[in-house]
């Protein structure tokens, strides 16, 4: 005796709510409906008796035999409609009764409230839009079943209004980011995404292959060498928002795919790039949130507070990363530096260099504990091969980072200009694979690039920052994941 699947039956009744519809000569995936207003216009500008028209999915349907009730949502909000066999005709009526939720429909009707006061819409005629042949979940687990959210981010959008403000308002700093940088008088430009040399950055690229070239190609893991060629080329203020790949590991604040502003200005350094970045974020949180104040972290400590307001305080490398372990990491020798970094519990993996060593205790005692906003400027050269040294003491460059909510929001530097300071750097970095090297790029630099400061913002984190977000997969709609395996098929 084989028990019944509920769902396999509410699919079944689903697609029996198909046929019922096209026995009525309905296409229930054909309909236009156009001239709506979004639900959140009207509701905020309400006028009794006024006639509009929306469009939008059915959240919940209260039958109340001679009335009819249901919520409608669109992208913007949602509100109440209502029925009954006068408003709009007895057939129409009926047929409302074989709505379900999840459906899309387009109503025209009036303005009014309820006895209870709520906004509500009379309906004098409507249309199916699209029928639903899967039910929503009546109360969506997506705060308990995290990869399901991700993984099924439609849902995840249509249940939890929370969710999609998030990526409304990452489309409102993307927008603000481009404005800003516009009214600066800088050009969005765009350079490869697919490149013969993946350079620009200390990354692991992802590989492919080109058939009709016969050439391997990478996917880019910055478009730095490119918008340094713009540079070249006479353009002087520049930008490209930009999708890069990196084929590392995926965490709390890493995707393998994610978005990163790139912007340079000829005859900058980074001090001036400094000023800009933190002009543009302060303008773009306080246009898009109405707030320069933002709650850190968790892991930074309860009630911990992120001010924007500028100006942002800039300190030397070499200065905070003493203030944060005690003593100077640049006098002491080898050993007592690998003592040092075995104490803060750094893992030293084989291959490391002092320089490696040095980066990863500064990210665990400095960045990773800074609140922030905190500019950290001149690193040390190692760190930074395509920025320029300090005249003062060579073993720093003019470079920062923004530190905010204990990460990395920003690089700037003062750019390298000189072909072979840069060559000599390039060739350093690459060691023995002097293929890695783009020539193409120093060649460019051989013609003159002018003086310039460029940096590079994490878009997805600067939204983390500004949508109280812990998870970088929360400000993606997409994220990577594991491909889910195939349920077992019953015999």
């Amino acid at each position: 005796m084989s028990s019944t699947n509920p769902e396999s039956e509410l699919l079944r009744l689903r697609r029996e709510k198909l046929n019922y519809w096209k026995s009525q000569g309905i296409d229930p995936f054909g309909q236009p409906f156009f001239d709506t207003r979004p639900i959140e216009h009207i509701v905020a500008q309400f006028i009794e008796n006024q006639e509009v028209r929306i469009a939008g999915r059915i959240l919940s349907i209260r039958d109340m035999g001679k009335s009819f009730f249901a919520h409608v949502q669109d992208q913007s909000s949602k509100i109440q409609i209502y029925a009954n066999p006068q408003s709009c005709g007895e057939l129409a009526f009926n047929q409302l009764k074989q709505l379900d939720i999840g459906d899309i429909l387009g109503v025209e009707g009036s303005c009014f409230f309820t006895k209870t006061k709520e906004k509500t819409i009379r309906i004098k005629s409507w249309q199916l839009l699209v029928k639903s042949l899967r039910p929503l979940p009546s109360k969506w687990h997506g705060l308990h079943d995290v990869e399901a959210r991700y993984r099924q981010r439609y849902l995840d959008l249509i249940m939890n209004p929370d969710v999609k403000k998030i990526f409304l308002y990452r489309s409102q700093i993307v927008k603000e980011i481009r404005n800003f940088l516009h009214q600066k008088g800088f050009i969005e430009v765009e350079t490869p995404m697919m490149q013969t040399i993946a350079g620009g950055a200390a990354a692991n690229p992802f590989k492919t292959f080109h058939e009709a070239l016969g050439i391997s190609l990478y996917l880019r893991i910055a478009p730095e060498l490119y918008l340094k060629r713009l540079l070249v080329g006479g353009f002087e203020k520049i930008f490209e928002l930009n999708r890069n790949f990196r084929n590392e590991g995926i965490s709390r604040k890493h995707n393998p795919e994610f978005t990163m502003l790139e912007a340079y200005q000829a005859y900058g350094d980074f001090q001036s790039m400094a000023s800009l970045l933190e002009e543009m974020i302060s303008t773009v949180a306080e246009k898009v949130l109405g707030t320069l104040k933002f709650p850190a972290s968790k892991h930074l400590g309860e009630g911990q507070v992120i001010d924007l307001t500028p100006p942002w305080p800039r300190k030397p490398f070499r200065e905070v990363l003493q203030e944060a372990i005690g003593v100077d990491w640049f006098r002491l020798n080898s050993e007592e530096k690998r003592r040092l970094a075995e104490h803060y519990e750094v893992e030293i993996k084989e291959g490391f260099t002092e320089s490696d060593i040095c980066r990863h205790l500064f990210e665990k005692q400095v960045e990773a504990k800074t609140v922030g906003p905190l500019f950290v400027t001149e690193l040390p050269t190692d760190f930074v091969p395509l920025a320029k040294q300090k005249k003062e003491d060579p073993q720093f460059v003019d470079v920062f980072e923004l530190i905010v909510n204990g990460q990395e929001l920003a690089p700037g530097y003062s750019e390298l200009n000189d072909p072979l300071v840069q060559r000599s750097r390039l060739e350093k970095q690459a060691g023995e694979e002097k293929q890695k090297i783009d020539e193409e790029f120093l060649l460019a630099l051989e013609y003159g690039m002018p003086p310039a400061g460029g940096i590079g913002l994490g878009i997805d984190r600067l939204t983390m920052l500004l949508t109280a977000q812990e998870s970088i997969r929360d400000v993606i709609l997409f994220p990577l994941l594991r491909p889910k395996e195939e349920s077992k098929k019953p015999d």
